[in-house]
């Protein structure tokens, strides 16, 4: 360690001075201690086909957008915006797709299409953020509430449901059977249970031997007394 400071000490009078470079060593050791810059994966975003020319939502239907300038245009499209406003716009979008009417805004499939804008959009955040545990409790919320309303659709009105997946892209699958937990307590009681049901099964199996003896010997004698055509 003392030998390296000596030798950056060395070579920075030199270089003050004029004289010549520093050592290979040196320099390698200038590169290692360069941060190292890692390039950040492009993930897809269900945004992407939002056109950037598009206007926010709160300017699109105003009749004056048509005559300012393409400046001011330019500053309230989807270019200028932000994540919240291009959201919303795709949660119109889809919304659009299902609503029955145009002042349909509380259907179970409209509830279905804003739940699955939320879920794509805490989904892309998971992506760069896996370690936001309050967003994913969030998403884990929100696709426990859309399986139940998609299997309340699939229950009631399966067309309806039909159309609302193909339309919103969604890969619905049926709920596991109920299965227990197989525990080391849970097996043991299960064999002390056969156990002792066998037990109990071969305590039985004589008085139903005696029994069955006994109907039979009854049936033997109501059919002896019927073929003699004496009353039993």
């Amino acid at each position: 360690m003392l030998a390296l400071r000596a030798a950056l000490g060395r070579c920075l009078a030199g270089t003050a001075r004029g004289g010549a470079a520093c050592s290979p060593f040196i320099q390698a050791a200038r590169c290692y201690a360069r941060p190292v810059r890692r390039k950040r994966k492009e993930i897809p975003s269900h945004l992407d086909d939002l056109p950037p020319t598009m206007l926010k939502k709160d300017y699109a239907n105003v009749p004056i957008i048509n005559s300012v300038d393409d400046v001011v245009k330019r500053l309230l499209s989807l270019e200028m915006a932000s994540q919240k406003e291009k959201v919303k716009i795709k949660t119109q979008q889809l919304v659009e797709k299902v609503r029955r009417s145009p002042n349909d805004n509380g259907s179970f499939e409209v509830q279905v299409a804003m739940l699955t804008a939320k879920i794509r959009t805490y989904e892309e955040h998971l992506q760069r953020h896996p370690k936001d545990k309050n967003n994913r409790r969030r998403m884990l919320m929100d696709m426990d509430r859309r399986k139940k309303l998609l299997a309340y659709l699939r229950r009631v009105r399966y067309d309806t449901f039909e159309n609302t997946c193909k339309q919103l892209n969604i890969q619905y699958s049926l709920p596991p059977p109920y299965t227990r937990r197989v525990t080391k307590r849970w097996v043991v009681k299960k064999a002390f249970c056969l156990k002792v049901f066998q037990e109990a099964q071969k305590l039985k199996a004589a008085e139903r031997l005696k029994q069955r003896r006994e109907w039979q010997a009854r049936a033997a004698k109501e059919k002896q007394a019927q073929s003699e055509g004496t009353p039993v």
